[in-house]
């Protein structure tokens, strides 16, 4: 190949690894490894990858490869242009089989010979992405993927969505809280459009000299704080509008919208799920976040206490996952020791306004004073004060069982 090409290899065997990095690098190449598919999610998140090497078993004994398999369905979803080369057995013809019926380009047998393993890779990137998927983003860009990490069936449901809306031309609205993910969400829209190859046009609604990139504006084009618009404002946009360009737009909701507007920016709504309504999805971002920072800070990744992960799956977070992100850069930065415990993460979740005949429940302060007053208030029925809090059934049992409620 004319010049060095990014590779992730997804093992867990860090011996293969470490060879198969000389190997590749011996040839020009850079290679990544992920010992987990969680942490391949991880890593596509941040990075572009020209191909994966995927290993088909991870847990020591199963020879099935169901778990690979697992893993190349995923990124095929999230890219059906993946350049994906898996790893098996001699025994192991059956599941490369189907792992090429799932798109796979190519496999190679344990044990190889380096050259070959090289030869193939570099053959499978030639090969360039098939025929009516989304124009390639080089690998080189600036801007990290647009990848929706987690496994809650919240944000399947909108993974799910981008995928099916991604390649039309439809107007998408994405609500949700702020932090949760919004801006990720547009910029998956497009980049499974076919405009993927050239960035999209960002618009600050709130800015009136951004207006002006309307009048040159094609392909997708995203507008934040779409709710923020009066009457007078709103049929402005609709009047300068740009002839075939596709709207995506960001706000709290579209109850305001009036019907020109909405048929233009809202033929979907997308609503991105809160972090509380995401289960375990808080911690696998933890660890993503946290290895992220590590890399940033060219710092070692630090692992999280039982308590940590407890404490991350049961907390309220301010700002969404955009919070979370900050704490764990900030527990990266600070950690003394190999692992961050509980006590060295400090979520500050904002206290919100409250009306005189509507309670806002907020764990900030006095944690037993308003689990209590949230009881209360629903009548000591746990499923509904569960959520007026932002908390499953089973952490506020936890909080409960901890406060002596």
């Amino acid at each position: 190949m004319s010049s060095g090409a990014a590779i992730l290899l997804v093992d867990d065997n860090a011996e293969v690894g470490r060879a198969m990095r000389i190997a590749f690098e011996v040839a020009g190449h850079r290679l990544d490894v992920a010992a987990t598919p969680e942490e391949a999610f991880s890593r596509l998140a941040q990075s572009r990858y020209d191909a994966l090497l995927l290993d088909l078993n991870f847990t020591p004994g199963q020879t099935a490869g169901g778990e690979g398999l697992a893993c190349l369905d995923r990124i095929m979803a999230d890219d059906p242009a993946a350049c994906v080369v898996v790893i098996t057995a001699h025994s192991g013809i059956r599941i490369a089989v189907a792992a090429m019926q799932a798109g796979a380009r190519d496999f190679v047998m344990k044990p190889w010979r380096n050259g070959e393993l090289v030869a193939k890779v570099e053959a499978a990137i030639a090969r360039g992405r098939p025929i009516g998927t989304p124009a390639a983003v080089p690998v080189g860009e600036a801007a990290a993927p647009a990848l929706l990490l987690g496994d809650s069936p919240a944000i399947a449901r909108v993974r799910d969505l981008v995928r099916r809306l991604g390649p039309t031309a439809a107007g998408v609205s994405i609500t949700g809280p702020s932090g949760a993910g919004r801006m990720l969400v547009a910029r998956a829209l497009h980049a499974a459009s076919a405009d993927a190859a050239r960035p999209p046009t960002v618009i600050d609604l709130r800015d009136a000299a951004q207006w002006g990139r309307l009048d040159d504006a094609t392909g997708t084009v995203i507008l934040r704080h779409i709710d923020r618009l009066d009457d007078l404002a709103q049929a402005r946009l609709v009047a300068a509008w740009p002839s075939g360009a596709r709207a995506i737009a960001i706000g709290d909701g579209v109850q305001g919208l009036g019907a020109a507007l909405r048929s233009l920016v809202a033929t979907v709504e997308i609503a991105v799920p809160p972090l509380a309504a995401r289960g375990a999805d808080a911690l696998l971002l933890a660890r993503h976040f946290l290895r992220i920072a590590a890399e940033r800070h060219r710092l070692a990744a630090p692992g999280l206490t039982v308590a940590a992960e407890r404490l991350i799956l049961d907390d309220v977070w301010a700002d969404e996952a955009r919070g979370l992100a900050l704490a764990m850069e900030r527990a990266v930065l600070l950690a003394t020791d190999s692992v961050i415990d509980a006590a060295a993460l400090a979520p500050a979740p904002a206290v919100a306004p409250v009306g005189p005949s509507e309670m806002a429940y907020d764990l900030a302060g006095n944690e037993k004073a308003v689990i209590a007053a949230a009881l209360r208030d629903n009548h000591h029925n746990v499923t509904q004060a569960a959520a007026a809090l932002g908390l499953s059934r089973g952490a506020l049992y936890r909080r409960m069982e901890r406060h002596g409620l």
